[in-house]
């Protein structure tokens, strides 16, 4: 499967459920009650990484096969037959049937005192209205396509979504005033690697039920692939920064040549740094300034150093490692969160979540890595950042990563404590209006970089801040610094000139120190000439 038809897979659903809300019915009698715990999953996962793996083919009867969008959106349920509603309980639970996209069979089972019990499909559970589908016809086991957790947020409120696990090994939170955005997922396996992606899929979820007062729920999943089994623990805190701390033990059955751990999708099309006419990227006739989930990579690595990396939509695959030990976090961020810089009040590009990767424990040395994909349109997930440990994954080795995804809008408290790049901007050099400069550089690029908060809103215009810059390979031409009074920060301009010789992507970092005082996180930019 390749990687466009991953993105556009995960950016069909985004649309998907919002036309589709599925809910299991009341029928749970039939389900037989097995004694639960997470050892038990683990357990599970240990002894189906022993078994050769095999594909799992439920069947499903070909009209679902062959469902498109239009028509997957057609299958509904009654909202009020979720999963414990009835009881006014702090979560409810509402299912994704099998069919377009979605086609492989998802076991649900609930929990409730230690004792769990599988979920029956029934078709009575479903609202298939006009479809055409083989009423009647439909196994007994067919299981479904994943599931939805919704929260009242307040006492006597409305369930709201607030989380979804539906394809492959996604899922994705949002929070009570955000919309949904970008993915995260369980694992990745050999991304953007010429062998192909492998996509882990969680084949089985256990739902345990919360008590009255509960403000958090606990997930359990089972994943399988050709490489890999895994069990997975997932714990939903929701609100305005949902959290969700996540436990997985991972078991390999097979060579890995890359392990993806805490992987996290997006789609960047494009924004400010780019602009919507872009000749070295491509002519893009749209009123929109911007159109992307997230705009920035953020690192904090395990020396200390905030380090950001603004989006891009190359015109090639462009892969970027971060090498690192002992990462204390990353994340893909939507910082940008002013409506009139999209335009888009559909959409609403600005309400679109942040994701926090914070490890647990020591992860050891590796990269973060982010692979940015080119694309035409802002339905496909073209970004992709994940953590590579440096250690080779080989048959039979045992994995254990735990961490903590914090989602949120605009900014998160400490991420990061002191200044951060809050635009960034380029053109061609050597420009004084429509005409070169007399003293133009032939072949310069110019960056402009807005750095805000911090201490840098305090600072008077004729403070010594210094902009302190480094090049992978060729020279800066010009540098200005100044303060910037519409934003409260300040501004560098610099132009790079390239080496001569055959153009290589140049690699750029920039921040801000007055003395020995670093003011500011590290703006770390590629820039990709022709």
């Amino acid at each position: 499967m390749t990687a466009t038809t991953v993105a556009r897979r995960v950016r069909a659903f985004a649309a998907a459920w919002l036309l589709v809300i599925l809910a299991a019915g009341s029928a749970f009698a039939a389900g037989k009650e097995t004694p639960f715990s997470f050892e038990m999953v683990v357990a599970k996962a240990r002894a189906l990484a022993q078994e050769p793996y095999a594909s799992e083919s439920d069947p499903l009867p070909e009209f679902f096969r062959n469902l498109d969008y239009s028509g997957f959106g057609e299958i509904r349920f009654n909202d009020e037959n979720m999963l414990w509603r009835k009881e006014k309980g702090p979560f409810a639970v509402a299912f994704f049937h099998r069919g377009y996209l979605f086609t492989k069979k998802v076991t649900i089972n609930t929990v409730e005192k230690g004792a769990a019990k599988e979920v029956p499909f029934s078709e009575n559970y479903f609202n298939y209205q006009k479809s055409a589908y083989p009423h009647g016809k439909l196994p007994k086991d067919l299981g479904f396509g994943g599931f939805v957790l919704f929260h009242p947020y307040e006492q006597g409120g409305e369930y709201r979504e607030c989380m979804v696990f539906l394809g492959a090994s996604y899922f994705r939170v949002k929070g009570r005033d955000m919309e949904y955005g970008l993915s995260a997922r369980g694992l990745a396996i050999d991304t953007v690697l010429p062998s192909g992606e492998e996509f882990p899929y969680f084949r089985e979820f256990w739902i345990v039920k919360p008590e009255k007062d509960a403000e958090s729920i606990t997930v359990y999943a089972l994943m399988n692939s050709p490489s890999v089994s895994g069990a997975y623990r997932f714990d939903l805190t929701p609100g305005e920064t949902p959290v969700v701390d996540v436990q997985s033990r991972v078991f390999a059955r097979a060579d890995i040549k890359k392990v993806g751990v805490a992987p996290l999708t997006s789609m960047y099309w494009y924004g400010e740094n780019t602009g919507r006419f872009p000749k070295e990227v491509r002519f893009i006739d749209d009123f929109r300034p911007e159109v992307h989930d997230s705009d920035t990579l953020l690192m904090h690595t395990g020396a200390g150093e905030w380090l950001l990396r603004p989006l891009m939509n190359p015109k090639s695959i462009l892969v970027n490692t971060f090498t690192d030990e002992n990462p204390r976090g990353f994340g893909l961020l939507q910082r940008d969160t002013n409506v009139w810089n999209y335009q888009d009040i559909e959409a609403v590009y600005h309400l679109r979540p942040s994701a926090w990767v914070e490890p647990k424990g020591d992860w050891g040395p590796g990269r973060v890595e982010l692979v940015q994909i080119p694309t035409d349109a802002e339905i496909y997930d073209n970004i992709v950042s994940y953590w590579t440990p440096q250690q080779e994954v080989r048959a039979g080795d045992a994995l254990s990563f735990d961490y903590r995804l914090t989602y949120f809008h605009g900014s998160l408290q400490d991420v990061p404590p002191a200044g951060y790049v809050q635009a960034t901007h380029q053109m061609r050099g050597g420009m004084c209006g429509s005409e070169p400069c007399r003293d133009a550089v032939p072949g310069t690029r110019l960056f402009v970089v807005d750095f805000a908060g911090g201490e840098l809103p305090d600072l008077p215009a004729n403070a010594p801040v210094e902009a302190v810059i480094s090049l992978s390979e060729g020279s800066i031409a010009k540098l200005i610094t100044v303060k910037n009074r519409f934003m409260d920060g300040w501004r560098v301009y610099f132009e790079v000139a390239p080496p001569e010789g055959e153009p290589r992507p140049i690699e750029m970092r920039a921040y801000l120190k007055r003395g020995d005082d670093i003011l500011t996180e590290t703006w770390s930019y590629a820039w990709m000439r022709d």
